[in-house]
């Protein structure tokens, strides 16, 4: 089968590489427009595009994805299927042009999580199972009539980057599969119930601000969700403060009163707000809106992330630079 794989980021490159293992032909690549990066500005490649340059493999980089240049080359191709793994939306007029279509690999189990960020919300949602679904294409984002999908359990470890790993290479099989049963012709798709969807918008700064204010499984969840990238952050002394990672402590009774310490935060409001800490020589705890958050793993502003224990060898809260 004449394929044109569509992808950006590393998440994509495990489906390429089992396409090309294949028996399935890789006509070309589609990836993101190159970047100026750096003080030298100096351009620089996607991931996906990387991977297939190193391998010979023509690449595209359309600026504009309805462009006639771009739709003009993809006809010349004349590809049997799109394989899309995080990329783009795709106009009608593209996602059309293969004769069996255009399927997605999308990181949740189809209807729930549509959006951008379906491996961040499963985790910040405290979800216990999430999976890959692979699709048709429609016009409506993540809508397309389902073909294949995998349940993945999520420990109680798991963060982002652990997550977002497994995924990957769980959903590389479940596109090679997918394509495998396009070609046999032995695909029955299931039509999604968009009674069932739930959104999953890109993570922005303020829903990385933690709120002090929150019970602290929220707060723990909303730090793996974000670990290691972009973070979970608080503010303190006009400083950032991040966090990569937590854990619940259900004893809120662990310290005396008089052990606790005042210290000057911002809520997710930008209003100046408070909460109390409790450090000793090797361990910070936080107080939260039910129960108490240790902090594990976390961030200085300007410095490189430390354990707790690491950090208190030089700082104590409340913080001064």
């Amino acid at each position: 089968m004449k394929i044109v794989f569509m992808g950006t980021p590393e998440f994509a490159i495990p489906s390429l590489q089992k396409l090309l293992s294949s028996s399935h032909s890789i006509e070309a690549v589609v990836s993101a427009p190159d970047k100026e990066r750096g003080r030298g500005r100096q351009l620089s490649y996607t991931p996906v595009k990387l991977f297939a340059l190193d391998r010979g493999i023509k690449v595209f980089t359309p600026a504009n994805l309805k462009s006639q240049e771009f739709i003009d080359s993809m006809k010349e191709i004349n590809p049997d299927l799109f394989v899309i793994v995080a990329f783009r939306i795709l106009p009608k007029e593209v996602f059309t042009l293969p004769g069996y279509g255009s399927i997605n690999l999308h990181g949740s189990l189809l209807p729930k999580y549509r959006g951008a960020a379906p491996i961040q919300w499963a985790l910040i949602n405290g979800d216990k199972e999430t999976g890959v679904t692979t699709f048709f294409l429609d016009e409506k984002v993540d809508t397309g009539n389902i073909i294949l999908q995998e349940k993945i359990s999520i420990d109680d470890e798991d963060n982002f980057a652990s997550l977002h790993d497994r995924m990957m290479i769980i959903g590389s099989d479940v596109v090679l599969k997918t394509v495998d049963m396009i070609e046999q012709g032995k695909t029955s798709v299931i039509q999604q119930n968009n009674s069932l969807s739930s959104p999953a918008p890109k993570i922005t700064k303020e829903i990385c601000q933690i709120d002090w204010n929150k019970p602290a499984i929220q707060i723990h969840n909303l730090v793996r969700g974000l670990s290691p990238y972009p973070s979970a952050f608080f503010n303190h002394n006009k400083k950032i403060i991040k966090v990569f990672k937590t854990k619940v402590i259900a004893d809120e009774n662990l310290f005396s009163e008089n052990e606790w310490m005042d210290i000057d935060i911002h809520s997710t409001s930008e209003h100046k707000s408070s909460t109390k800490v409790m450090q000793t020589k090797k361990e910070i705890y936080f107080k939260t809106g039910n129960m108490i958050l240790q902090i594990i793993e976390l961030q200085p502003e300007g410095r490189k992330i430390m354990s707790a224990e690491e950090f208190l060898r030089g700082y104590k809260f409340p913080l001064t630079y």
